[in-house]
């Protein structure tokens, strides 16, 4: 549609900055021989310097330039850049008492260097920096942020005399003209070009900076002859009222290889060229000769002229003049002509009229003049004009930003707080410094207000602005009006505040033009904004009436009368939009924020201006429609203009792919800032041509004139186009708001749990956002979208698709700023398949906002619908409301297989098993819904995804197991039994099988867990159990218990039985405490208490196997040291236990507890000893008792007891007291038969007494028991008690004489020999047990004659002994009476027997 760019207007864009005003580095110095002079000479100026190599995508100055103000005697430049943040990259030069001339910072380019050439009023200073691309390489500037070139400023000697030198005196800088200019030469040198006082120009020239050398001045002037004969003689006015007629007004320079020319507009109205190197004049050209010329003006000086240079490698040089005139001014565009000889002429190529505003500034290309007024009114005036093309001298217009509404409107049902609060602060319209400024202002200076971020000043202006209202209503009480009223006159006093310094700082000072790039800026204190080309549908809407008339003869589209209906069809627009008042506005303002038609709204809106018509307004728009040919072909062709919506979704580019020089193009905050707001102006202006164009066609439809709406349309037709326009306003009006909404701030543990969410949805690499990203402001959630996301898409299309038409090799700012956010549109454009921008917002955690953009889409845009639901219960989860986030997560699962976005999400992984969409979007918001721990949720969607599930047995096994873990957690112990019995597959099954049993047991529900019926699972649960009992520790889990009960509660008395003993078992081995031996008992007790519930020839279990070696299934295979696999051990022999093995095992048990009862050291031996080694540990811990109780239960010898009384016996014995005392510990222990005494009995005759009971108690065979006793005592050397030898004399008297001749008591030997003798012979046989003494009568007897004999040749050896001699011969006195006595008995015997 649109003919070219370059003849249609342009747009200002100059975001207002929400960040705090930059902070200047400040560097000051005086120069040496400088005296103050006063600073308020000379106005504020600006301009700015653009980099050779800016457009190249492949230099390091890429999209950088440095822009300058001026004020007084201080100079602030900064450096911008399109594409990085620049550190370091704005700094304050005061050159104390030396106010710089307007225009008089210039800034050189050299290969390795910057050169920032200064001039004041008192001297002319050379400032050298390092070159940007000498800092980096192009290609690996990839970071967001780098270093300015004025980083090292502060490093420099501005003090240098190399540097700097003053104005002299002769000839004199000219008071009454404030031209300079400044050059390198191709040496280096540095020279400025400035008026003299006495007419002329004279030259100050600087050595190069790195050699030495003398600073040199020379005057460029003419001899009087010369002069005469080449001007011709000046009037006297001039001469005398101004001065020199050859004073320079304005100076420009073109360098070069080895010269340059200096051009001089002169206050004669002459323009005048010189050569510096041959210092003479080549050229002078009087410009009246150009334009309308009066005496008058012929007469005056050329105070105002203005003249610019614009160099190109194909047309050569331009030259613009702009000659000021009383009321009126005129441009006028020369080309320098060479001729032979080095001759110049100029070669006229344009002159350009323009009104009496008063010119600012203006800037020249080969092709254009860009200019900058202020009208009568003060106001700021842009235009541009392509003088080469532009035959008829029509200027272009630049809708330039307008200042805010001068009141604000404060309805009687709003809070004037809050609308004064959300007008100040909408994202655009304030700067943070004019607010910032304001507010030092009405705080009546008691604070410094300095830094403050967006939030932090909007709480102090709340604060200030209520401070001084309650100072003011504290003293009287007033009605709610009068309240009402006070606060209102309150916030319209800080409003006109900060509208007056708002309009301070968005003045602009200057215009900057980038003649490579081909950007416009207008340069304004402190800030700066660009000029964009208008598309045509605003540049339609927002021409002034003049302009929208001369359109009409426009060829905008290729059919003339197709032009002629649009132009007049906008014509309609601008009388409807002119017509509307700010309530009516507002009528479908609230139409859109409250989701109401829009139709209505229009259609009320109508209705108000057919009533409030006084000015005939409709009958204008009537007639004008008369002119219409086809109305509906003219509305049909606007909305598409309109209309971004696409058939298919943008290509997904991949950032990831693109070339790393191209990794921050239009990257920086500037950039980011100056596309968004263009998106903004243009979502505003189109909402209005959309406002309008509804209202006309309800107007249309109210009409009904067939001859109004062209050859018979169709009533239809009208309300298809009513129902397109509708969208596409409610699309702009949705844009607006997201442009104007700001983004929250996320603390980072949000930002964490989101990108945790994102994982499991497998959404965190999608739109590769970086949301750590520092940013200086508040940004607008279309900032956040274009800084992250679509940037690196719209940059993707532009320079990585293969039909690209725009060149890789050179950066156009108006094509490019224009294809970007024809680019950007799209993306943002609600009825589009993509949906990176609410994934962005997502992705970014801007939950609220979200909300807030589906609320306002959801009820007439169709597209995305599932998109939508899912995103929205994404905030109502993060918001806590879970269960309004699975009623969203179920209406979006109606559009899977249908949407991108949903497409996307239900990407399987790889190896996954696929299923339906349905399903896997069922599994992935599953995913989601667990991990935000909601297992309710999860249940129920779950159940409705079972439902999907029909035919898929796998996805309902997962189902099924997804339900029974979330009942599981939640205590739901039925519910997920169900859910267990339910699950098709086997292994899940038994997975979730032992899962129940596992967190049954921890949680000690075990009631649950035991009477569940289990159905055809028994033997599974059984074998749970039992792994789980044989593999934890025994103590801190109860899975025996649990198995043991398990089949009680079955009935199962022998298995119940079984699971206790072998419980008993393992205690007794792997846990040797106290409290392992008593449930070691109670485990024993328990299957005694099983089997004799069953009949007694069912009374019997398997003997488990020792060591706990069990076969578990699935158990890796084990290895030996060496790595090695273990051979298999041989299965063991089935060993019966019957009631009375039990029985046996419990009393052992029982006596274990005893002895670690007694003896808590004992418990770690004790646990898993044998009989016999328990008899031992008890005999050592003095239990006699129990120790003969087990030797008789096992049948045992008692022997051990014996000795071991025995020996403690000998201890107490030989012992002092200590030993006594701790005797009576363990004889408590041991039943002691009562004996009534007159006297205290020890402990060593208590344990003696002990013996000897059980010597009586424990009868044996062969007296071995005493015989073990004595040996013992004998052993030791303990002389044997008088009671035991009686009692053993009793027994086996030859076995005591042999134990005496053993350990060769010879003495007691022979004694116990006579007292035998004696008692066989009749003297005290009772004693010996003989019942019969010797008598021919009675039974035979006997002597132990081998050990008499044994005895006697002992003493008859040891002759040295006399007793032992007595001894001997007193005994064999004794046997030979024996043996007399003997054979008397034995004849007698004979006899009688014969």
């Amino acid at each position: 549609m649109a003919a070219g760019l370059a003849e249609r207007s342009c747009l200002e864009l100059g975001p207002a900055a929400r960040a705090p005003p930059r902070r200047l580095r400040e560097v000051a110095f005086s120069p040496p021989g400088t005296s103050p002079l006063p600073l308020g000479r000379y106005g504020d100026s600006a301009g700015g310097f653009c980099y050779r190599e800016c457009a190249q995508l492949g230099a390091a100055t890429r999209n950088r330039f440095v822009r300058w103000t001026t004020s007084g005697d201080t100079l602030e430049l900064v450096e911008e850049s399109l594409d990085n943040e620049l550190l370091n990259n704005a700094v304050r030069l005061r050159i104390q008492g030396c106010p710089l001339l307007p225009g008089g910072v210039h800034i050189c380019e050299v290969q390795s260097h910057l050169v920032v050439l200064l001039v004041t009023v008192q001297s002319v200073h050379r400032v050298v920096l390092p070159h940007p691309a000498c800092s980096y390489r192009s290609e690996l500037i990839m970071e967001s942020q780098i270093q300015s070139v004025f980083t090292d400023i502060g490093k420099i000697n501005f003090r240098d005399p190399a540097n700097y030198y003053l104005i002299p005196s002769v000839p004199g800088l000219a008071s009454n003209s404030v031209a300079s200019a400044a050059w390198l030469s191709s040496e280096g040198e540095a020279l400025f070009a400035l008026p003299s006082a006495a007419g002329g120009i004279f030259v100050i020239k600087l050595p190069p900076h790195d050699l030495p050398g003398t600073v040199s001045v020379v005057e460029l002037k003419q001899s009087s002859v010369v002069q005469r004969f080449l001007t011709g003689w000046m009037p006297t006015a001039i001469r005398g009222d101004c001065g020199p007629s050859d004073l320079p007004i304005s100076l420009s320079v073109h360098c070069l290889d080895h010269d340059a020319f200096l051009f001089a507009l002169c206050q004669d109205h002459k323009l005048r060229m010189w050569s510096y190197k041959d210092q003479m004049c080549l050229m002078v050209a009087d410009l009246l000769e150009f334009m309308p010329v009066s005496r008058d003006l012929r007469l005056a000086a050329g105070t105002g002229h203005r003249l610019r240079l614009a160099f190109s490698q194909s047309l050569g040089l331009y030259l613009g003049v702009y000659m000021h005139a009383p009321k009126r001014g005129q441009f006028c565009v020369f080309q320098l002509v060479s001729t032979e000889s080095n001759r110049y002429s100029l070669d006229h190529i344009s002159s350009l009229f323009s009104s009496q505003e008063t010119l600012v500034d203006f800037a020249l290309t080969s092709a254009e003049i860009w200019a900058l007024w202020h009208n009568e009114e003060n106001q700021t005036v842009v235009k541009y004009i392509n003088f080469e093309q532009n035959v008829a001298g029509q200027w272009n217009q630049v809708f330039v930003q307008p200042l805010p509404e001068e009141e604000v409107t404060v309805r009687h049902d709003q809070d004037p707080r809050e609308t004064y609060l959300e007008y100040l602060f909408m994202p655009g319209r304030f700067t943070n410094a004019a607010i910032q400024k304001a507010l030092q202002i009405f705080s009546q200076g008691t604070e410094r207000h300095m830094d403050l971020m967006w939030d932090e000043l909007k709480k102090e202006v709340t604060l200030a602005v209520e401070n001084e209202f309650q100072g003011s209503v504290t003293e009287y009480e007033c009605s709610p009006e009068e309240f009402w009223q006070l606060q209102v006159e309150f916030w319209s006093k800080f409003y006109a505040c900060c509208l007056q310094y708002q309009e301070a700082l968005s003045r602009p000072l200057a215009l900057h033009l980038n003649p490579y790039t081909s950007m416009v800026c207008l340069l304004k204190k402190g800030s700066l904004s660009f000029l964009v080309p208008c598309s045509l549908v605003d540049h339609l809407y927002l021409l002034s009436n003049e302009h929208l008339l001369m359109e009409d003869d426009a060829a905008i589209l290729d059919d003339l009368e197709m032009s002629r209906d649009v132009v007049c069809l906008v014509q309609c627009l601008r009388l409807i939009g002119e017509s509307i008042s700010m309530e009516m506005a507002f009528i479908m303002e609230m139409a859109c924020s409250r989701l109401q038609p829009p139709e209505k709204a229009a259609e009320q809106i109508l209705e108000d201006l057919i009533a409030n018509d006084t000015d005939n307004v409709m009958e204008d728009i009537h007639s004008k429609l008369q002119e219409i040919r086809n109305p509906i072909h003219a509305i049909g062709v606007l909305i598409r203009e309109m209309d971004y919506e696409t058939d298919a979704d943008m290509e997904r580019a991949h950032p990831l792919n693109m070339r790393m020089n191209l990794t921050q193009l239009y990257g920086s905050g500037m950039a980011v800032s100056v596309v968004c707001w263009g998106v903004c102006k243009i979502a505003t202006i189109r909402f209005l041509i959309c406002r309008d164009l509804l209202i006309l066609q309800q107007l249309l439809l109210r009409l009904g004139d067939p001859m109004v709406l062209g050859g018979g349309q169709l009533f239809q037709s009208q309300q298809d186009l009513l129902h397109r326009t509708s969208p596409l306003l409610l699309s702009y009006y949705l844009i607006r708001w997201a442009s104007q909404c700001l983004a929250s701030d996320v603390p980072v543990d949000t930002l964490e749990s989101n990108l945790q969410h994102l994982s499991v949805l497998e959404l965190a690499d999608t739109t590769a956002l970086t949301t750590h990203k520092l940013v200086s402001s508040p940004q607008t959630i279309v900032e956040l979208f274009f800084r992250e996301v679509a940037r690196k898409h719209i940059v993707s299309r532009l320079f990585l698709q293969p039909n690209t038409s725009l060149a890789e090799t050179s950066l156009n700012w108006p094509h490019l700023i224009t294809a970007i956010v024809a680019d950007f549109l799209p993306l943002l454009w609600p009825s589009n398949p993509g949906f990176l921008f609410p994934e962005c917002l997502m992705g970014s955690c801007q939950y609220t906002q979200l909300q807030e953009y589906i609320r306002l889409l959801q009820p007439w845009c169709h597209v995305n619908m599932g998109s939508c639901c899912f995103m929205m219960g994404r905030c109502y989860l993060v918001m806590g409301e879970g269960h309004k986030a699975l009623d969203c997560f179920c209406q979006a699962a109606s559009e899977v297989g249908r949407e991108e976005f949903l497409d996307r999400l239900i990407q399987p992984e790889e190896g996954e098993m696929v299923s339906t969409p349905r399903l896997q979007y069922y599994n992935k918001v599953l995913r989601l819904l667990d991990m935000v721990g909601l297992p309710e949720l999860v249940i129920q969607l779950a159940s409705l995804a079972i439902m999907e599930s029909a035919d898929d047995w796998r996805s309902q096994a997962t189902l099924r197991t997804c339900i029974f873990k979330h009942h599981l957690d939640l205590g739901h112990n039925s519910e997920a039994y169900v859910a267990l019995t339910q699950n098709p597959d086997p292994s899940r099954q038994l997975d979730c099988l032992r899962q129940l049993v596992v967190v049954l047991c921890e949680r000690s529900q075990l009631q649950d867990l035991v009477e569940f019926p289990y159905v055809n699972l028994h033997n599974e649960v059984v074998g749970i159990i039992e792994s789980h009992a044989r593999a934890v520790d025994l103590m801190t889990h109860n899975y025996y218990e649990l198995l043991y009960a398990f089949h009680i509660y079955r009935h199962n008395y022998r298995k119940a039985g079984t699971v206790m003993f072998e419980y008993g078992m393992r205690l007794g081995r792997e846990v040797r405490t106290l409290r392992g031996l008593q449930k070691q008992g109670n485990c024993f007790l328990a299957a005694i208490n099983c089997l004799r519930l069953i009949r007694p020839e069912y009374a019997w279990i398997v003997q488990p196997a020792s060591g706990a070696v069990y076969e578990r299934p699935g158990a890796s295979p084990k290895r030996s040291h060496d790595g090695e696999y273990t051979a298999v051990p041989a299965t063991r022999q089935i060993e019966i236990l019957e009631l009375e093995d039990l029985e046996k095992e419990c009393v052992l048990a029982r006596i274990r507890l005893t002895l670690v009862q007694h003896d808590l050291s004992t418990a770690a031996v004790a646990g898993s000893s044998t009989p016999e080694e328990m008899v031992a540990l008890l005999v050592r811990a003095g239990l006699f008792d129990t120790a003969i109780t087990l030797c008789q239960t096992f049948k045992l010898p008692l022997t051990p007891v014996f000795e071991g009384l025995t020996f403690k016996c000998i201890k107490l014995q030989l012992g002092g007291e200590a030993a006594q005392a701790e005797a009576w510990d363990w004889l408590a222990a041991n039943q002691l038969s009562a004996l009534v005494t007159t006297k205290e009995s020890s402990a060593t005759d208590e344990a003696w007494r002990l013996l000897s009971s059980y010597l009586e108690r424990y009868p044996s065979q062969n007296s071995l028991y005493h015989r073990c006793v004595i040996n013992k005592l004998l052993a030791h050397g303990i002389p044997l008690p008088n009671w035991l030898i009686n009692s053993y004399k009793k027994v086996d008297a030859a076995e005591l004489l042999r134990l005496y001749l053993n350990y060769d008591l010879l003495e007691e030997a022979a004694d116990l020999v006579l007292e035998y003798v004696d008692a066989v012979l009749g003297k005290g046989h009772q004693y010996f047990g003989i019942e019969h003494p010797l008598s021919a009568m009675a039974p035979m007897v006997w002597l132990p004659y081998t050990a008499i004999d044994q005895l006697l040749q002992a003493l008859q050896e040891s002759t040295t002994n006399h007793y032992n001699v007595v001894l001997y011969q007193k005994l064999h006195d004794k046997l030979e009476d024996y043996h007399q006595k003997v054979s008397l008995a034995s004849q007698d015997r004979l006899y009688r027997h014969y």
